[in-house]
């Protein structure tokens, strides 16, 4: 099988021409071209027809196939279901902010987590996404819109830190300058509470936005929802996201879905408060997806609306995150979960 061109970085590049006996500049080129959403190395005009035969022979650009792509009649949401290159597929959801454009993408084929919320959990982990596969979701979606992304959250299929140095790879050619020069300000990345590889990450000098995905507000009802909860409680979560704080000066963003009857209630919004009072944080309330074979509702609007009072009468920042592509099932998962089916 061809490697994916996007995988590599430019002295790595660099080190291959120089194999061959090609002028490393040429490395450059190659980079930005690819990173340009480039379908063959023919696309490469600046470079000799000889060099673009050797590539040709070893590599192929990173560009993905769609095999599904929904857009919303709501909110010009798009969702991409791709197919890689052994077959296997992921998704990718765009979403248009006044800011500019978002892009949800996928980490891994699968997850080994099972939320028992999540549209991925039951339809099988099969491997993680290298980083060229995470940033070809990126470079189709781009050519297939015609528009360029300015945000990126880490929150499609699979645990990006059960990925971990795809995931980081990922980070550093996503922000390279001769790349899609991508701010890692601009990015997100939302993780289940996996403990080590978030001191981890407070170590590597990527100044992201680190979303937990807390959903519950102690331990009893986060071990049903959550089973990665029974290996790293919510106590060692709430310790390693200080020290991330700490390190890394950056505020965390605690997701909680509100289910129906399950944690939203006053008593769980209050314990909620307490957990993370006085951190440098802030809640992100979303209403849950509602997946095909789990049982799960949406909280009402004036429970939720009870919920978020509360938060914020004790001091804690929160948000209610706006739905998008509702009519397009958005949340990553679902589309897979479907093709699975069939």
């Amino acid at each position: 099988m061809k490697q994916n061109l996007l995988d590599c970085t430019i002295e790595e590049l660099e080190a291959l021409l120089n194999e061959s006996g090609v002028e490393k500049f040429r490395a450059k080129q190659i980079f930005q071209w690819v990173n340009k959403g480039i379908a063959s190395v023919d696309e490469m005009t600046n470079i000799s027809k000889l060099l673009r035969q050797l590539l040709d022979e070893r590599f192929h650009t990173g560009i993905l196939h769609i095999l599904r792509k929904l857009e919303s009649k709501k909110d010009e949401t798009k969702k991409y279901l791709f197919r890689l290159h052994d077959n296997n597929v992921v998704e990718s959801v765009l979403m248009k902010y006044t800011y500019g454009y978002s892009a949800c993408i996928s980490s891994q084929v699968g997850c080994r987590m099972g939320c028992r919320f999540c549209a991925s959990t039951g339809i099988g982990f099969a491997r993680n996404l290298t980083c060229g596969e995470m940033l070809g979701q990126l470079i189709t979606i781009q050519k297939d819109a015609g528009i360029r992304i300015s945000n990126i959250v880490i929150m499609g299929i699979g645990e990006p830190l059960d990925n971990y140095d795809n995931v980081v790879r990922f980070l550093r050619l996503v922000n390279h300058k001769g790349g899609l020069n991508i701010g890692y300000r601009h990015i997100t990345l939302s993780t289940c509470g996996l403990v080590p590889r978030i001191l981890d990450l407070a170590k590597e000098n990527i100044p992201i936005t680190l979303s937990i995905s807390l959903h519950a507000p102690n331990d009893e009802l986060r071990n049903k929802l959550m089973p990665v909860n029974l290996k790293y409680s919510i106590d060692k979560l709430i310790e390693a996201c200080k020290i991330y704080t700490e390190e890394t000066g950056r505020r965390i963003t605690f997701e909680y879905a509100l289910i129906k009857g399950l944690n939203d209630s006053k008593e769980n919004a209050h314990e909620l408060a307490f957990l993370i009072k006085g951190m440098l944080s802030h809640v992100n309330l979303i209403p849950v997806n509602e997946v095909e074979g789990t049982e799960f509702e949406k909280t009402s609007k004036e429970r939720t609306g009870i919920f978020k009072d509360i938060l914020e009468k004790n001091g804690i920042e929160v948000t209610l995150r706006r739905e998008l592509g509702s009519d397009i099932n958005a949340a990553c998962g679902q589309l897979r979960r479907g093709l699975v089916k069939e």
